[in-house]
């Protein structure tokens, strides 16, 4: 592949490398932005803020409390909550206590947790009593000895009572649990008082996170992150996006969770960096306190997938407001579609910038430019330090315009996947990290996704990508969401079939397969059309297509 094309495009001020040595271990660098900070607000939930300052003295005594129930440097901890003024705390706590942090998602089935738990050898585990049920399930099963549990309003005083009453007692949201020996998340900060945090050995090639892939390519894996690679990320993330936010004024919104790798560089590490306040969203399902975060807040930026740009276009009260003070969004975690980037940007006059990443990385590999020149359907150019190519179905490194499998090698790339080196060895091949997504690079050095290997369709020997028909047919106005999947047809193999969920009750199917036939050849058209009044989806808002793929294949 033609050298490092994209240098030609790079964003004035944005270096081409950054210094992976700046800071050697997170520590370091969390030390530093907390002191710098210390009397700024650091993050906010639900109406309460907490400056760096707190943050800090906090996470010293949480980390001083787990160090004195017995853990040591490399012992893991599993932090399983959502979004709340607990989780910053509980991270640097663990980060300041030299433990490995196995960031779990709260809405994860036993038999999900178990196999995190036990795969990663969990010792201690900080969790919302919300999921309390589900871990008094699994914890025989588990090295579990040490457990904090907290509660959405835990944090935030007098508010935080009544909300705590309203989760437990109107929404049933609590189900009944019976674990002994634990503490309360504000009893383990009072214990931790009475001990000092101990020093440990750190270093850049530290394991400091097992953040579990989601497992779409078979059993759910640990990818190992070290100091250097969330150091790094921090540092790339914060080179490219330097010109566009200013130190101590910029108010993120963080409808993602932070137990997500996206949401815990960008959101978390990224923009402390900024000295920014990151207003952290419980639950981003409920889109009307969302819309609410900005007429409360000054907001500069925010992070999101498609679906919920998606979702806020479409309410009114977001249609209303004043979008003057927002700077930048960013999305990830999937492709945004065309048409959802273009409303956006028509609503709120700021570009939807997309970019490209893996757990594996970090996350962030690819990034469009925030000076304007964000190409919609595109994922942008390699970050600084970062070097991507294209890999060939022949095995050859390709050239402009070939597609193939993207591969990226930089600072931010895992160790390898915990306890499993066949398939760190199958992933990382000569310290080129293996993607699994199909793109190419265009001529000006801005990349673009195809489509991951496993969702691709084959029609009568014919490629086909489910994210062009979907972002094809999300261009209809009378469409809400889409999902695309290949189903087994007895003539060509596989065929097209769409999941729609209606913006318009009037549309049929063979409005749909006009449109798509207006817009697409022939092969690429849907023959089959399913409405639905929902579709599956992560618990970050992102289609499921293998969920898709699986009931179809019950049906036979």
């Amino acid at each position: 592949m033609e050298s490092k094309v994209w240098l030609n495009n790079y964003p004035s001020g944005v270096p081409v490398n950054i210094d992976v040595n700046r800071y050697e271990t997170l520590l370091e660098f969390s030390k530093e932005a907390m002191e710098k900070y210390k009397d700024l607000p650091a993050f906010e939930n639900f109406g309460k803020r907490i400056t760096y300052g707190e943050v800090d003295k906090q996470s010293d005594l949480l980390g001083a409390y787990l160090q004195s129930r017995g853990l040591e440097p490399g012992d893991k901890i599993a932090l399983m909550m959502p979004n709340l003024l607990q989780y910053p705390i509980a991270l640097f706590a663990a980060v300041k206590a030299g433990l490995i942090i196995v960031n779990t998602n709260p809405l994860y089935t036993p038999r999900e947790m178990e196999h995190q738990f036990t795969d990663s050898d969990v010792k201690a585990i900080i969790i919302a009593e919300n999921f309390a049920s589900n871990l008094e399930k699994v914890l025989p099963k588990t090295k579990i000895k040490t457990i904090i549990k907290t509660t959405v309003g835990e944090m935030l005083g007098m508010k935080g009572k009544l909300i705590n009453f309203v989760i437990k007692n109107v929404k049933k949201g609590v189900p009944k649990y019976n674990l002994s020996n634990t503490v309360s998340f504000k009893e383990a900060l009072a214990q931790g008082k009475k001990f000092n945090l101990e020093a440990f050995e750190d270093g850049p090639d530290r394991v400091i996170v097992h953040q579990y892939t989601g497992g779409t390519t078979g059993v759910a894996k640990g990818a190992m992150l070290t100091n250097r690679n969330l150091v790094a990320n921090m540092l790339q993330m914060k080179a490219w996006m330097a010109d566009s936010f200013k130190e101590k004024e910029e108010i993120a919104l963080c409808p993602l969770p932070l137990y997500h790798i996206f949401a815990f560089s960008v959101n978390c590490l990224a923009m402390m960096s900024f000295g920014s306040m990151s207003v952290l969203v419980t639950n981003p399902r409920d889109i009307k306190s969302l819309v609410k975060e900005f007429t409360k807040n000054d907001i500069t930026m925010m992070t999101g997938v498609n679906t919920l740009f998606n979702a806020l276009l479409q309410n009114e009260a977001f249609q209303g407001l004043d979008f003057s003070k927002l700077k930048a969004a960013m999305g990830g975690g999937t492709a945004v579609q065309t048409p959802v980037a273009e409303a956006w940007e028509k609503l709120t006059n700021v570009k939807l910038v997309e970019g490209y990443g893996m757990t594996e990385a970090s996350p962030v590999i690819t990034a469009n430019p925030f000076d304007g020149r964000a190409r919609k359907g595109s994922i942008g150019m390699p970050i600084p330090s970062t070097d991507v190519r294209i890999m060939t179905e022949e095995g050859t490194i390709g050239k402009v315009g070939d597609i193939g499998e993207i591969q990226c090698k930089g600072p931010q790339v895992m160790a390898g996947y915990y306890n499993r080196a066949d398939a760190t060895d199958e992933t990382i091949v000569d310290g080129w990290l293996c993607t699994g997504d199909i793109g190419l690079m265009m001529e000006d050095g801005y990349f673009k996704i195809v489509d991951r290997k496993k969702d691709m369709i084959l029609v009568s020997g014919f490629n086909v990508y489910p994210n062009e028909i979907e972002d094809v047919i999300a261009g209809m106005d009378q469409v809400a969401e889409v999902a695309v999947i290949g189903v087994p047809h007895e003539r060509s193999g596989e065929c097209v079939k769409a999941f729609i969920i209606k913006k318009d009750k009037s549309l049929d199917e063979k409005a749909v397969i006009d449109f798509c036939k207006e817009n697409m050849t022939g092969y690429k058209v849907p023959k089959m059309i399913e409405f639905r009044t929902e579709l599956p989806k992560s618990n970050v808002g992102k289609i499921l297509r293998k969920d898709l793929r699986a009931e179809e294949q019950t049906k036979g």
